[in-house]
């Protein structure tokens, strides 16, 4: 069972696309107690994604919105320590605002849904974060 187990999960990390760190786009946005804004450009293609970091207080209220040229490309955001999105934009929109729980580092993620990633499409994107 082990073996089919350890075949089973190889198989899965050879299918799994693999994109290069230097591919990975990522801009850090610091938030102190004052209100901190900042629009980023970007470009993600096919399987790409760019993470975005928050560095942010508890009780601080976090606002993002995404203008894309590809319908199918989103954003999700990640408190600080959690492993899970706790906002997940192909379900929920391309805007988000929120008051964030815990102190510490948010991800926001851009990608693009599996339609277009597998036909490499491209989305050009404007992210719009604020912190306040």
């Amino acid at each position: 069972m082990r073996n089919n187990s350890i075949a089973l999960l190889t198989a899965l990390s050879l299918s799994m696309p693999v994109v290069a760190a230097e591919q990975l786009g990522g801009v850090a946005v610091h938030a102190t107690q004052n209100e901190t804004s900042r629009i980023i450009k970007g470009k993600i293609t096919g399987y790409e994604t760019a993470d975005h970091t928050v560095q942010i207080s508890a009780g601080q209220t976090l606002s993002v919105n995404l203008k894309t040229s590809n319908t199918s490309s989103y954003f999700n955001v990640t408190a600080p320590g959690a492993s899970e999105a706790m906002f997940i934009g192909s379900t929920s929109g391309n805007t988000y605002e929120s008051v964030i729980p815990v102190s510490g580092v948010c991800t926001i993620r851009v990608y693009m849904m599996r339609n277009a990633a597998r036909r490499d499409e491209v989305a050009k994107y404007t992210l719009s974060v604020k912190a306040k």
